[in-house]
């Protein structure tokens, strides 16, 4: 049994998709959650439809490539509701061109959102984490930082660097209390994979050797556990998702 009473969770990203999963089972866990998203409105709406299910859940607008921004919102939430105990960083954006045609905005903008914003809230968290001597950081990453994606140089360049940051995270704070994980999904049935074009499925399913895409839920669940005592021993790895696509 998983038991998150009496800690704080930031889902990052977490109006819809795989961070609003992860969210919803963070709460269903007893964790007060937190989740951002790049409007007041649509983190306020997203954070009222996960609370009509039990628990206690806020929306906050934040651009986590704004490192400014990302303290400033941390601090608030700290003086509001309390140190964040787990991090979850989720919120991503991709812009896919092959290398030839990626400009210097488009990779700028994923790597500054996906990696940047990752590293400005591990930063803003930290220190709380460090007073508790416990903490959970959750990076989501993704398959294609371990083997790569055409038309994604930024994007892969930004997951495969998470994980290293998380790594580096890992071992500094090990004796803190703190780990740092990171989950890598494979291919999720979310709005994105169910509005492609049937043929364009089909290529994708032909990879995956379960013959299925996966649920946001199985990603939250594996964040449910690492951000447990149960995972207490687990630290600085990467857990993959991908129905046996990468083995």
């Amino acid at each position: 049994m998983i038991d998150l009473n009496g800690k704080r969770a930031l889902v990052t990203g977490g109006t819809r998709g795989i961070g609003n999963a992860i969210a919803a089972r963070l709460l269903a866990q007893g964790a007060q959650v937190i989740i951002t998203g790049r409007s007041e409105s649509g983190a306020a709406d997203a954070a009222k439809a996960l609370s009509r299910s039990g628990g206690s859940c806020h929306g906050v607008a934040l651009d986590v490539a704004d490192f400014a921004q990302v303290g400033a919102v941390i601090k608030q939430l700290g003086k509001d509701v309390g140190a964040i105990d787990i991090l979850v960083n989720n919120a991503g954006i991709t812009s896919d061109d092959v290398v030839m045609r990626m400009g210097e905005d488009a990779w700028d903008a994923v790597l500054n959102t996906n990696l940047k914003g990752s590293f400005a809230c591990a930063r803003a968290v930290i220190r709380g984490m460090m007073k508790k001597r416990w903490g959970r950081i959750i990076n989501i990453t993704s398959i294609v930082g371990s083997m790569g994606n055409i038309g994604q140089a930024n994007y892969v360049a930004a997951k495969a660097g998470m994980e290293g940051m998380t790594r580096t995270l890992a071992r500094e704070y090990a004796t803190r209390g703190i780990t740092a994980n990171a989950v890598a999904p494979g291919f999720i049935e979310t709005d994105m994979t169910r509005a492609m074009e049937d043929a364009a499925r089909e290529r994708l399913l032909a990879q995956v050797p379960v013959e299925r895409f996966g649920a946001p839920e199985e990603v939250a669940d594996a964040v449910a556990y690492l951000a447990s005592d149960s995972a207490a021993y687990m630290t600085g790895q990467v857990l993959h998702i991908n129905g046996g696509m990468l083995m």
